[in-house]
């Protein structure tokens, strides 16, 4: 037994470097980790709430109608002015027939006042014309009042001497009763004249307003010919941008209405990282600090970024049902700010690669 006690303490007393090693190895490596994590710590702010974002454009038609034709395919890429969908366009097209036939008649109906208006015009002329020839008329019929007037006087002065006959006076008489009657039938034709141009006149001044209505009415034709060409055009849906086709999730002749979202374009030409950050990280982060990033899907690569901007409010504001911390059940619950990064070495082929929605780790310099 002694012996055995013997042997047992002297393998404890070799054992006990080995193990003193081991441990001054596992302090030594826990401490240069812990050091170098708090080096690191101050120079840098690193987050794994982040998601690849793009320009997701949602396909929705103007107008409704029946699918005739979709000349794409799920996850297609697409240039932009590429057809994506294709509506039945024979309704439309009789829409524009039938604006175009009203436009048309409103064309001949401005046609019709316009020579309305220059034939009361023409009416017009004629009666100032006659008017005129009537005045002069009448000014020499007044001429020959006065002289068969002085006539007539004069012969009745001699008519009571006796220095003329009975027939001379009664001659006198006569001219004197046909120069006034000449004189009042001219009165009177340049009454009726007058008359007749004063109705002239009123027929010109309704063609007149009748060129304004029809020039109206010629406008609001154009603009239905417009809408129903504008209409027309919408039949033939084009992408916006370049990019790649979401899942289609409509077919042909399916009837869609207008503002239904039919399926999605994802901008391919452009993406950026949305980085949550907590808001006690956000001390020392400033737009323009260099960033390194690690996708998920390419966990060997880094890509070179910066900050561009920060949100103007915490996620949970924008949420459909935002926090209400006055309803007196208030928990403190650390807050997360979007920050916006973008990728500076667009040259990068893997950067094409990126998808919306994947996974990346952020590491944001903060000297």
């Amino acid at each position: 037994m002694a012996e055995t006690n013997e042997i047992k303490k002297e393998n404890g007393k070799k054992r006990n470097p080995v193990f003193i090693i081991i441990l001054g190895i596992l302090i030594t490596g826990g401490a240069w980790f812990g050091v170098s994590k708090y080096i690191h710590g101050k120079h840098h702010e690193e987050t794994d709430d982040a998601q690849i974002s793009a320009d997701i454009v949602p396909v929705i038609p103007h107008i409704a109608g029946y699918v005739r034709e979709i000349p794409i395919h799920d996850n297609q890429e697409v240039k932009k002015g590429d057809t994506l969908l294709i509506l039945d366009d024979r309704d439309y097209k009789i829409k524009l027939e039938e604006a175009e036939a009203a436009l048309a008649t409103a064309q001949t109906n401005l046609a019709t006042a316009r020579a309305s208006t220059n034939a009361a015009r023409a009416s017009i002329a004629t009666s100032a014309a006659s008017v005129g020839t009537v005045d002069a008329q009448i000014e020499a019929a007044k001429v020959n009042v006065w002289r068969t007037t002085q006539d007539y006087e004069r012969y009745a002065n001699l008519i009571q001497d006796h220095s003329i006959t009975q027939q001379q006076y009664e001659q006198a008489v006569a001219a004197k009763q046909t120069a006034e009657k000449q004189l009042a039938i001219l009165q009177q034709q340049k009454n009726q004249a007058s008359s007749q141009t004063n109705v002239v006149a009123q027929q010109s001044n309704a063609t007149a307003q009748q060129i304004n209505v029809a020039n109206a009415a010629i406008h609001q034709r154009q603009v239905d010919v417009d809408a129903a060409r504008l209409n027309l055009s919408y039949t033939v849906i084009t992408a916006q941008q370049d990019g790649f086709v979401s899942k289609i999730n409509v077919q042909p002749g399916q009837f869609v209405q207008a503002g239904q979202a039919l399926f999605a374009v994802v901008r391919s030409t452009e993406v950026w990282v949305i980085a949550n950050f907590k808001e006690t990280q956000l001390n020392k982060m400033r737009e323009g600090q260099t960033v390194t990033i690690k996708a998920d899907a390419f966990p060997k690569h880094n890509f070179e970024a910066k900050v561009t901007s920060f949100s103007p409010a915490t996620g949970s504001t924008f949420a459909l049902l935002p926090p209400d911390n006055a309803t007196g059940n208030f928990v403190k619950v650390v807050q997360r700010l979007p920050v916006k990064i973008d990728f500076t070495d667009l040259s990068d082929p893997l950067v094409k690669k990126l998808r919306p929605g994947l996974n990346v780790s952020v590491d944001v310099h903060l000297d």
